[in-house]
C-alpha cells in the first residue's frame, strides 16, 4: 500500500510480487518552500558525467544476491541533498541501464520506477526486464534507487530480530494494552531511524526524487524524460509532470495512485480494493480448486478467513524454522498474493495448509516477499523507506482516537483488511520531520500526452485513482486507458491489447484514444 501500514510496509510495491547517515536530527524540519523548477536542476547537471560500468552484487539495503545476469551497467549519479540549498552537501543515487538493442533507431532512456515507496529499480528492474524486452528494442531501459532507498542513502531503522517482532505483532488492537504495545512498537521504529538515518529523512520527499529525476534526464543526454512508473512511481511522475511539464517525453503511469486523496480516503480505498480482490479470488477458487479452502466465497468464504485470522490471534501457528504466523503476518501474505492471479494458487495452498493442517509456513513465506524478507532472516530496507519517504510527502498524523472513530467504516469496507489498514494511519505518528503536503500537486498544463493505466480488479491503487489522476494532469495531458483484469499493473498481465497500446506509443508515438478500454482476455 502506498500509505504507511505497520507489519506490511509498503504493499503498493508491486515489483517485489512480480518478480549513509550522520548523526541524529531532533525534532521536525522546517519545510522551505518548493524551489523554482528547472534552475535548480540544471547546473549540477550540465557538468556531470556518468560513469557507466558493469553492476556489482546488491548490497544489504537491496536484498543481497548475486550481480544482474546479461548486459546491465551501472553507474551513480549525485544530487543536492537539499535542492533549497543547491550547493550544499550532495547525496549518491544508484542507477542501472540495459543499452537499446536496436541501437540505429533508439529513441533515448526510458526511466522505471516500480513504486512503494521504497522499491530498489536497481534490482528490480533487471528482474523484470523480459516483459519489458519489446521496449528495449529502442530504449536504453535505465532505473534507480530513489534517494533513501536501497543503495542511494538508503534509510536504516531497526536490525532484522526487532523487525521480525514488529512485523508478527498484532496490528488489529482491541484492548488498551494492544493498542499501548502497538504504539510503542511504532515509537521505536520511528526513533530508531531517526537514530540511524537521521540527516536524510527530512530530505527522501517525492519532490526532491522528481528533482532528481531532471537531473537523471540530463546526464542521461535526453531532451525529454521517458518514463514508465508503476504504482507509487505514478504519484512521482505526477510530480515530476508538474514541476517540468515542458520536459514530459512519452510517460506511462500504470497503476495509478489517487493524487487527491489524503492517506485516511487511500487506506479505505485500499481496503476495499483488496476485499474486491479477495472476493474475485474466493469465485474462482470455488470453481477451480478440489476443496477450496474459502468455500463457495462470497460472505461464507469471507466468514472463513476471519474466523482463520481471529483464531491466529489467540493462538499463532506453527511454520517452519521455529517461526510462527501471526494474525498480522497472516493478513501481509494474503494481502501479497492478491497482487496478481498468478499467486492465487499459493494463496489457495497457504490458505489450506493453515486451515487444514495447523501450520502456517506457506502464508508465512508470502509474508516475506512483500516484507522484503529473505529466506535467511535478512531484510531490506523496504519498511524503512517507505516509512521514511511516506511521512514526509504527507502532513497529516492520525491519533489512536481517529483511528478508532474511523474503524466501523473500514471494517464495513472489508472484514479481512479494514482493521489492519486503518490501525497503519498511525505509522507516521511520531515522526521526527514534519510532512510535507496535504497531497501531491500533479497539474501539469502544457505537458505532453500522458498514458494512464488503471485495472479494473486493482487492490492496492483503484481504477478510479487513474481517472482522478487524468483529470489533475489537465485537459489534452491525461489520457485513459482501462484494463478490465485482476492484480497491480496492468502492463506486466501481458494483455494483448493494453500491451499493444502502450508499446504503440513509447515506441511510434501512438496516443490511444482516450478512453480505450482492454478486455480480460485482450
Amino acid at each position: 500500500m502506498h500509505t504507511v501500514v505497520r507489519g506490511a510496509g509498503a504493499l503498493g510495491l508491486s515489483a517485489l510480487l512480480l518478480a549513509s547517515s550522520a548523526g541524529c536530527q531532533g525534532g521536525a524540519a522546517p519545510v522551505a518552500e518548493p524551489a523554482p523548477a528547472a534552475p535548480v536542476t540544471a547546473a549540477p547537471a550540465a557538468v556531470q558525467q556518468l560513469d557507466w560500468h558493469a553492476c556489482g552484487a546488491p548490497d544489504a539495503a537491496q536484498g543481497g544476491g548475486t550481480p544482474p545476469a546479461g548486459d546491465w551497467q551501472c553507474a551513480t549519479l549525485k544530487a543536492p541533498l537539499d535542492y533549497a540549498k543547491p550547493g550544499g552537501g550532495t547525496i549518491d543515487l544508484a542507477l542501472i541501464r540495459s543499452r537499446a538493442k536496436d541501437e540505429q533507431h533508439r529513441i533515448g532512456s526510458l526511466v522505471f520506477n516500480f513504486g512503494g515507496p521504497g522499491g530498489s529499480g536497481v534490482t528490480t528492474l533487471p528482474a523484470l526486464a523480459e516483459t519489458y524486452a519489446s521496449l528495449n528494442t529502442r530504449y536504453d531501459l535505465v532505473s534507480f534507487d530513489p534517494r533513501g532507498v536501497g543503495a542511494s542513502a538508503g534509510v536504516k531503522c531497526l536490525d532484522d530480530k526487532a523487525m521480525d517482532a514488529a512485523n508478527a505483532l498484532d496490528n488489529t488492537p482491541e484492548s488498551p494494552a494492544a493498542v499501548k504495545a502497538l504504539d510503542e512498537s511504532t515509537a521505536q521504529f520511528n526513533a530508531a531511524c531517526e537514530h540511524n538515518s537521521g540527516a536524510v529523512l527530512p530530505f527522501v520527499d517525492t519532490e526532491s526524487a522528481a528533482r532528481d529525476m531532471d537531473l537523471m534526464r540530463q546526464a542521461l543526454g535526453d531532451q525529454q524524460l521517458h518514463y514508465f512508473g508503476i504504482s507509487y512511481g505514478t504519484q512521482l511522475g505526477g510530480v515530476y509532470a508538474h514541476l517540468f511539464p515542458q520536459q514530459v517525453g512519452r510517460a506511462v503511469l500504470d497503476s495509478v495512485v489517487d493524487p487527491t486523496k489524503d492517506p485516511a480516503q487511500s487506506s479505505l480505498g485500499q481496503a476495499k480494493g483488496f476485499q474486491l480482490a479477495l472476493e474475485d479470488f474466493m469465485k474462482a477458487c470455488s470453481t477451480g480448486v478440489p476443496d477450496c479452502p474459502t468455500g463457495s466465497g462470497g460472505a461464507d468464504g469471507t466468514a472463513r478467513v476471519t474466523q482463520l485470522l481471529q483464531s491466529l490471534q489467540q493462538k499463532p501457528l506453527p511454520a517452519e524454522g521455529g517461526r510462527r504466523l501471526t494474525e498480522s503476518l497472516a493478513v501481509t501474505g494474503i494481502a501479497g498474493a492478491l497482487y496478481s492471479q498468478e499467486t492465487w494458487p499459493a494463496l489457495a495452498a497457504g490458505l489450506t495448509e493453515a486451515m487444514q493442517k495447523g501450520t502456517g509456513t506457506l502464508l508465512l513465506q508470502l509474508a516475506d516477499g512483500l516484507l522484503g524478507r529473505d529466506p535467511n532472516g535478512h531484510y531490506n530496507n523496504l519498511n524503512a523507506a517507505n516509512r521514511a519517504i511516506s511521512c514526509v510527502d504527507a502532513k497529516q498524523r492520525y491519533s489512536d482516537q481517529d483511528v478508532e472513530q474511523q474503524l466501523p467504516q473500514f471494517k464495513g469496507a472489508s472484514p479481512v483488511f479494514g482493521a489492519f489498514t486503518a490501525w497503519g494511519l498511525t505509522g507516521c505518528t511520531g515522526w521526527p520531520v514534519a510532512g510535507r503536503t496535504d497531497h501531491p500537486e500533479v497539474a501539469a498544463a502544457g505537458a505532453a500526452p500522458i498514458l494512464v493505466v488503471g485495472t479494473t480488479g486493482d487492490p492496492a491503487t483503484p481504477v478510479e485513482g487513474a481517472r482522478t489522476m487524468a483529470q489533475q494532469l489537465g485537459a489534452g495531458v491525461g489520457v485513459t486507458v482501462t484494463l478490465q483484469g485482476e492484480g497491480h499493473g496492468g502492463y506486466n498481465t501481458g494483455n494483448p491489447c493494453l500491451k499493444t497500446a502502450v508499446d504503440a506509443y513509447l515506441l511510434d508515438g501512438k496516443v490511444p484514444a482516450d478512453g480505450t478500454v482492454c478486455g480480460g482476455q485482450g
